[in-house]
C-alpha cells in the first residue's frame, strides 16, 4: 500500500493540480475532480484535468459572458461543448458552437472562445501532452480574461 501511495504522489503532470491516469486509476468522474485554472492570465476557464502519457482531458467550465483573450498553445486541441454556447474565432475563422458541437484547434493556432451571455458553458477539452492545458496570450501579457460588457469581475 505504501508503494502504491508513493507512486501516485510522484506521478508528475504538466498541468498543476491535474490527476495522473494509469497505475491502477482508469476511471474518473470528471465533474467531481478538483478544479484547476485552465487559462491562467488570459481566460476564466477552470475545471478538472486528467493526464495520461500522451493526452489530457479537461472538464472545463466558463461562466456566461466570460472567456479567453486571443491565445495559442503548441498542442492541438478538440473542445466538445456539453452545455451552453461558445463563440469566438480559430485562425481568424468565426466560431459559434452550441452544445453538441466539436471545435478543432490546430497546434499554434491563435484562438479566442467566450461563453455567450446568459448561460455557463461546460466543454470537454482534449489535447496532446506537448504541453499542459494552459497556453499563452498572443499579446504576451497576463492581463486577465475576456469579459463581455456587464460581465466583468465585481469591484
Amino acid at each position: 500500500m505504501a508503494a502504491k501511495k508513493k507512486r501516485r504522489a510522484s506521478a508528475k503532470t504538466k498541468t498543476k493540480g491535474a490527476i495522473k491516469g494509469g497505475n491502477g486509476r482508469y476511471q474518473f468522474k470528471l465533474a467531481g475532480l478538483k478544479k484547476v485554472p485552465a487559462g491562467t492570465g488570459y481566460s476564466t476557464s477552470h475545471g478538472g484535468v486528467v493526464e495520461g502519457k500522451r493526452m489530457l482531458v479537461g472538464y472545463i467550465h466558463k461562466p456566461g459572458g466570460t472567456g479567453s483573450r486571443m491565445h495559442t498553445h503548441k498542442n492541438e486541441q478538440f473542445n466538445f461543448v456539453v452545455q451552453g454556447t461558445l463563440k469566438g474565432s480559430v485562425n481568424g475563422k468565426r466560431v459559434l458552437a452550441p452544445a453538441g458541437t466539436l471545435i478543432y484547434i490546430p497546434a499554434n493556432a491563435p484562438h479566442t472562445l467566450v461563453a455567450t451571455p446568459g448561460k455557463d458553458v461546460i466543454f470537454i477539452a482534449i489535447k496532446d501532452l506537448s504541453q499542459g492545458i494552459i497556453g499563452k496570450a498572443v499579446d504576451g501579457t497576463m492581463a486577465g480574461p475576456h469579459y463581455e460588457r456587464g460581465y466583468g469581475p465585481r469591484r
